[in-house]
């Protein structure tokens, strides 16, 4: 009988190990605020083991404070432009499976200077939008796709915009150099998703709307939905992606195919 009740518990712990180690993953760029710490916040809640990176971890207050709360979120540093340190991260978790890689981090532009004409073009701020927006991604896909290739969903997410896109964009001279840096990093996930076919990996690329980042209070667009509502649909998506769906924009709500 305590022979047969060893074996009960010995079952019982490996049952337990293997779901926990059956846990899918989460790599999230620029989780610190807005869209990325509430893709922080819902997959945590659904029990996925979440790697969240910022810029600056010690002023990441709010994306701490939810770390703190739950153990499987682990928070690490990175700037997308910095591709020595993403390497380093790469050799960190090269064994670690990575179900969904979610590139999030971007650089947004602040409203009024949205609307400045050719003349108010920022060409520092141009080079750096291209860095994070296009290149990051790039490098964060190129740096992990081993980690993705090795789980479960094989997953590459990317956040783009419809302002990149030819056919849905607005039809005025406005966000110069985010426009142009979401166009060039369209394309270059449109290229990367003929690779990604052969692999089994789904990559796909998905508008959130517009989205207030500022708060409640600091609403600056017309029409603009909150991150929460922006992310549910997201996730939901997420967890709907298939082959078919490798190379394509999708709108957050709907799913519906965006036009490059």
């Amino acid at each position: 009988m305590r022979v047969f009740f060893v074996v009960v518990l010995l079952s019982h712990f490996f049952i337990s190990t293997m779901a926990l180690a059956a846990e899918p993953t989460v790599f999230i760029t620029g989780a610190n605020r807005g869209i990325g710490l509430e893709f922080v916040n819902q997959y945590s809640q659904r029990g996925w083991t979440v790697i969240a990176t910022a810029r600056k971890p010690a002023e990441a207050d709010d994306l701490n404070a939810l770390a703190a709360e739950r153990n499987n979120i682990t928070v690490e540093q990175l700037d997308v432009t910095d591709h020595a340190r993403i390497d380093a991260l790469a050799e960190k978790y090269k064994d670690q499976p990575i179900d969904v890689l979610l590139n999030n981090a971007a650089i947004t532009p602040k409203y009024m200077s949205a609307f400045k004409k050719v003349d108010g073009v920022d060409y520092d701020m141009a080079k750096l939008s291209y860095d994070v927006n296009a290149l990051g991604p790039l490098k964060m896909s190129q740096a992990f796709m081993s980690n993705v290739e090795a789980s479960e969903q094989k997953k590459i997410i990317v956040i783009s915009s419809k302002a990149g896109s030819f056919q849905e964009g607005p039809q005025r001279a406005m966000m110069y150099s985010y426009r142009a840096s979401k166009s060039a990093l369209n394309m270059m996930m449109y290229t990367l998703a003929f690779e990604t076919a052969k692999d089994d990996v789904i990559l796909t690329l998905l508008s959130p709307g517009t989205v207030n980042t500022m708060g409640v209070l600091g609403r600056m667009m017309p029409g603009s939905i909150q991150p929460e509502e922006s992310v549910t649909n997201m996730v939901k998506l997420i967890g709907t992606l298939k082959p078919e769906h490798n190379g394509k924009m999708l709108n957050h709500s709907d799913g519906a195919l965006i036009a490059w």
